[in-house]
């Protein structure tokens, strides 16, 4: 991870693919939907019929770089990923998944929201990687209520590295704890 990309505030990072992706100079890459702050696109690998990703335009590393401040963008991701698969013909949303990869398992780092439908779908082979509750992956409803309860009730935009890391691992410690306690 480069020096551009240790924090969480920045607004494009020229060796990210999903930077390149979400302002429009990727010419592989067909955006579905976008608006000011988001874009979505299908998923290279999908691992369900419908497999698209929610991504913001600005640079931030992962779901472990959010704070409470980012509720907001969590819930518009999620937002703009079941418009998407309305768009698409899917109305029961009973059977989607939505949510993110945790360190060490994304395959970029770049923030970026998992859509899938129908969930009853997901490819034998790649359940594992979209299991709820899982050290891999966490929903996003999931998600938005530990940022709620995690996050300091302080608002900072751009935090130091030395703050987004003792975060980081204040998050993790705190997840890998609640989740412990969810398995008894």
């Amino acid at each position: 991870m480069g020096e551009a990309q240790s924090g969480s505030c920045n607004d494009f990072v020229e060796d990210c693919i999903f930077c390149t992706i979400a302002s429009n100079q990727d010419k592989y890459t067909t955006i579905i939907k976008q608006n000011d702050e988001l874009a979505c696109f299908r998923d290279i690998c999908p691992a369900a019929p419908h497999h698209y990703l929610v991504i913001p335009k600005q640079h931030i590393i992962s779901c472990r770089s959010l704070q409470s401040t980012h509720v907001g963008l969590v819930e518009r991701m999620a937002g703009m990923g079941r418009v998407v698969l309305h768009d698409r013909g899917i109305t029961d949303m009973s059977d989607i998944r939505l949510g993110f990869h945790r360190p060490p398992y994304t395959s970029v780092d770049h923030l970026h929201l998992h859509v899938l439908a129908p969930a009853s779908k997901i490819s034998h082979f790649m359940l594992h990687k979209f299991t709820p509750g899982t050290d891999r992956f966490v929903n996003e409803d999931h998600l938005r209520r530990c940022l709620l309860k995690a996050a300091p009730k302080t608002s900072i935009r751009c935090a130091s590295r030395k703050y987004m890391a003792s975060l980081s691992h204040h998050i993790a410690r705190w997840t890998k704890g609640r989740q412990a306690k969810e398995n008894k």
